[in-house]
């Protein structure tokens, strides 16, 4: 079957055909402890009854309506997410990558009208030196990493500055009338799993904010209790006018959301900014699982309570291979000496799905559903690997 399937993302010569919880059985029928939950989206873990069972009595109601109309699902969907979150209004698509590019027209559309009696000059986005957006031009472009602007997909749109997480001086410099938006990861996941200190972080918000701009929060991979709260900027209080969601916000059906409110919140009319398939009734219904689930008593303390398990186990093993252990929740990047590419493939063979971040990082984003027994087994796979490599 090779090079039926595009193959843009590089990927093994491993093919799943089902799976349980944190487990993934392949073709032969081989198990796999999976630390990767489909790069952070699996959050209920595969086959989950709950999320199975609601999307199989969507399937029965409606899968696609289309928007010239509404759904009850994705009004009911709406509903529950803008009161967790305290926002507004939601704006559905089918990707991190399209609730980006959301927020960035919001954002843009924001600055015009603010400054329109000006020449509409507030167009300038800024975000972070080593985040990652998106590989759609523009969230391309929001990106602050080089390597994600090859010259082969040239000409890309401007309107973007970038400034370094944690240099103070850089805020000062940074916000004026000519900003229209910052923003940030409060973790950032492709970067290396880089946390973004949080007094910096509420100084650049402040700033922004002060300065007349939106304070934009990319949450598509901390965001849905991956990193042990629903959404990582609140729990850091730093008042996001938009959040944007995807990966684990449907368990696994294609979503994305653009959740905003305060000055944001009447600034897209009709016709601004739409996708076919945006708030479709299965995704809703998915969503809808996944929150109510989120929501439940004891379910973040679950995820931060697993996560210090994984941290705590692998800084006891004092491994000199392994340099730093970061992350929040479910959320981890474990520096190595080693390529991380070729742990991440040894760990494959061995039995265990993890990814890796940035230059040095090997990263764990496994359900949320994770046991302790599991994550122990895997880290048992892990330190067998690291030893061996």
């Amino acid at each position: 079957m090779a090079g039926i399937v595009a193959n843009n993302y590089g990927s093994f010569d491993v093919t799943f055909v089902g799976g349980n919880g944190a487990e993934l059985v392949d073709k032969n029928g081989k198990k796999y402890i999976d630390f990767v939950s489909g790069i952070g989206v699996n959050c209920l873990g595969h086959n989950n009854p709950v999320l199975v069972k609601a999307l199989t009595d969507q399937i029965k109601k409606e899968i696609h309506i289309g928007n010239y109309y509404t759904s009850d699902t994705n009004l009911a969907f709406a509903e529950e997410l803008t009161k967790a979150t305290g926002m507004k209004r939601v704006y559905f698509c089918n990707s991190g990558a399209e609730a980006n590019e959301a927020a960035i027209k919001l954002a843009r559309k924001f600055g015009w009208l603010e400054s329109k009696d000006k020449g509409g000059k507030r167009k300038t986005i800024v975000t972070l030196k080593q985040s990652f957006h998106g590989r759609s031009l523009a969230t391309l472009m929001a990106t602050g990493q080089e390597k994600f602007h090859p010259d082969c997909f040239a000409p890309y749109p401007d309107g973007f500055k970038y400034i370094e997480p944690g240099d103070f001086d850089a805020i000062e410099k940074t916000f004026d009338d000519s900003v229209c938006a910052f923003m940030m990861e409060c973790i950032q996941g492709e970067g290396g799993v880089n946390l973004v200190d949080e007094k910096w972080a509420k100084a650049a918000c402040d700033a922004a904010r002060k300065a007349g701009a939106l304070v934009v929060i990319d949450e598509v991979q901390t965001g849905m209790g991956r990193t042990g709260a629903l959404f990582a900027s609140l729990a850091m209080g730093l008042e996001p006018d938009v959040i944007t969601a995807a990966k684990g916000i449907a368990g696994g059906v294609p979503m994305g959301a653009c959740i905003f409110g305060g000055r944001a919140t009447d600034v897209f009319v009709a016709g601004d900014h739409q996708s076919t398939f945006g708030g479709n009734p299965l995704a809703c219904a998915g969503g809808r699982a996944v929150l109510a689930e989120m929501l439940k008593p004891g379910f973040f303390e679950h995820v931060n309570k697993v996560g210090k398990l994984i941290t705590d186990t692998i800084n006891s093993w004092k491994l000199p291979c392994v340099t730093l252990v970061h992350g929040k929740g479910l959320m981890l990047g474990i520096d190595v000496t080693q390529a991380p590419g070729e742990i991440q493939k040894k760990c494959l063979e061995n039995g265990l799905c993890v990814s890796t971040a940035g230059t040095k990082a090997v990263r764990f984003l496994p359900p949320l559903v994770l046991t302790e027994e599991q994550a122990l087994a895997g880290l048992a796979i892990f330190k067998k690997v690291l030893e061996s490599v």
